[in-house]
């Protein structure tokens, strides 16, 4: 057993403790934001891919990780490179790239309702040794879109069955812009999944959730719904180092047992201190604020120049966490 499977057993047993808390990192950014997806350089272009998986195998090394999620060439890459044979991380593929994660430059699709669509081969990556995929979703609430998606999830569980892939599932708020509230989102997507999984017999149901951070009610009311269903929050932009400490805080606080950042790690000055923050936030040993103060110590030991003062950093910027601040 992985460490994963050992957290999620622990958890469901209804025994888990912040040790067990599954910490994640993405590296499947280029299924969304292709060229763009390692990130600036500095020099006003775009770090290249072998920095990009660099950095996801340091991370790997380090050994604070649980999942590394890839998508199906950063796998094979990995796979070949060695990077996962003797380690306790678990490697997952991202097996769809519905068209609201579409982030082409120049393109308009992120202002059209979201496409289901999917080009993974499982068999191909379960393969590699690869044992556990993402597949996401996003509804809209009309009934000629939400049935479409629904349709594509059916058929991808059909495959992943026959293939003996796993999943977790993640759902997506609403990609087009309306008049909802945070609350009334988080309600929305709440239903949205209890009403995706109330079909499923076990061997059909993802494994865990990954969702967007709706507010504290909102967390602790699907958390509570289902005791069997295990909980996680995933990162989005980037924002603040609070911003990243924060979320992690209030959503472990809330409930979730699962924190899948991709940007708030790659996208930080120092992935390897991001994630050894998070997991010291996770444990107890300092506070979301202490762990802003500590991650610009550790920027100086390195000599590495912050992207913004410390003062800056140590804000929050994003929008649900200010109005529970």
């Amino acid at each position: 057993m992985k460490r994963l499977d050992r957290k999620l057993k622990s958890i469901l047993s209804g025994q888990g403790s912040p040790a067990d808390f599954v910490i994640a990192d993405a590296k499947d950014g280029d299924m969304g934001f292709a060229l763009a997806a390692p990130g600036p350089d500095g020099n006003g272009n775009f770090r290249n891919l072998n920095e990009y998986l660099a950095q996801a195998r340091a991370i790997v090394d380090q050994d604070m990780i649980d999942i590394c999620l890839l998508s199906a060439s950063n796998l094979e890459r990995m796979c070949k490179d060695g990077v996962f044979a003797n380690s306790d991380v678990t490697m997952a593929v991202r097996s769809n790239d519905s068209s609201d994660i579409w982030n082409n430059r120049n393109a308009r699709y992120l202002d059209e309702p979201s496409l289901p669509h999917r080009a993974v081969d499982l068999a191909r990556a379960k393969a590699l040794g690869c044992n556990l995929s993402l597949y996401s979703m996003t509804f809209m609430g009309t009934s000629i879109d939400d049935l479409r998606t629904l349709k594509a999830f059916h058929d991808f569980r059909a495959d992943a069955l026959n293939t003996g892939m796993a999943y977790f599932l993640e759902v997506f708020n609403p990609n087009i812009k309306n008049t909802r509230s945070t609350r009334e989102t988080g309600a929305f997507v709440n239903d949205c999944i209890t009403r995706s999984v109330a079909p499923l017999m076990r061997e059909e149901r993802p494994r865990f959730l990954k969702i967007a951070y709706n507010g504290s009610d909102s967390l602790r009311e699907l958390v509570n719904y289902d005791d069997q269903i295990v909980v996680g929050v995933l990162g989005g932009s980037s924002g603040t180092t609070l911003d990243t400490l924060t979320l992690l805080k209030n959503s472990a606080d809330c409930g979730a047992w699962v924190a899948l950042f991709g940007r708030k790690i790659n996208l930080s000055e120092s992935p390897l201190d991001t994630v050894r923050l998070m997991r010291a936030v996770v444990d107890g040993e300092v506070t979301p604020m202490d762990g802003v103060h500590e991650y610009h110590r550790a920027l100086t030991d390195q000599g590495i120049s912050p992207y913004r003062p410390l003062a800056d950093d140590a804000v929050l910027t994003d929008k649900v966490l200010i109005e529970e601040a």
